[in-house]
C-alpha cells in the first residue's frame, strides 16, 4: 500500500513577504498572486483595504452569528433561572398571582440575553482576531513594525500549494515591492 506524498517544506520558513508603498500597489499585487495561483496569503497594512479581504478570501465573518447565539443562550439561561427560583425553589403567593407569571421575567430576561450577547461578541473577537497572540512568524519580517504606519506588506506562506521559495521570492520581487524577504518560523 503506498502512502501519499507530503510536500517537504522547509520547517524554518513560514513564508515570503513583500514590502509595499501604499494600498493600491498592495491590492494590485493582491490580484496578481491571486491570479497567479496562490491561494494561502496573508496581507498587513495601518487601516482596512477595502476589496483585499474579497481577493485575500477573508470576507466570511461569522461574528454576528455568534452573537446571536449569545443573545438566544444568555435570555434562555435568565428566563430558566427565573422559572426555576420563582415556580420550583422558592414560590411565593404574592396578589394571589400564578407562580409562572413569565410577564414579570422579560426585563431580566432581556438584559442577560444582552448581557450573553456582548459577552459572546467579546469571545468572538478574540478567536477572530486569533488574541491573545505574544508571537507570530511575521514578527521575524524586516521593517514589520511600519505595517502599523505607513507600509503595506503580502505574504505568500510555505502552506501554499504552489509556494516554491525561489519562484515565489521572484514573483513578489516582480510586482515592484519595495523589499521582498524571506520570513523565518
Amino acid at each position: 500500500m503506498a502512502s501519499a506524498q507530503v510536500p517537504m517544506t522547509d520547517v524554518s520558513l513560514y513564508g515570503v513577504a513583500a514590502e509595499f508603498e501604499n494600498a493600491e500597489s498592495l491590492l494590485e499585487a493582491a490580484q496578481e498572486a491571486r491570479d497567479a495561483g496562490y491561494a494561502d496569503m496573508r496581507a498587513y497594512s495601518p487601516y482596512r483595504v477595502e476589496g483585499l479581504a474579497q481577493i485575500l478570501r477573508q470576507d466570511t465573518n461569522y461574528l454576528p452569528w455568534i452573537v446571536f447565539a449569545g443573545f438566544l443562550l444568555g435570555g434562555f439561561l435568565g428566563f430558566t433561572m427565573q422559572f426555576v427560583t420563582d415556580v420550583t425553589v422558592y414560590p411565593m403567593n404574592i396578589g394571589g398571582r400564578p407562580f409562572n407569571s413569565w410577564q414579570a421575567f422579560m426585563i431580566i430576561t432581556f438584559e442577560s440575553a444582552i448581557l450573553g450577547a456582548a459577552l459572546f461578541n467579546l469571545i468572538g473577537l478574540f478567536l477572530r482576531s486569533n488574541l491573545p497572540l505574544p508571537y507570530h512568524p511575521i514578527f521575524n519580517t524586516p521593517n514589520i513594525e511600519l505595517a502599523s504606519r505607513n507600509r503595506f506588506f503580502l505574504c505568500v506562506t510555505v502552506y501554499d500549494d504552489k509556494f516554491d521559495r525561489t519562484e515565489t521570492t521572484a514573483f513578489l520581487q516582480g510586482l515592484g515591492a519595495l523589499n521582498v524577504s524571506e520570513v523565518q518560523a
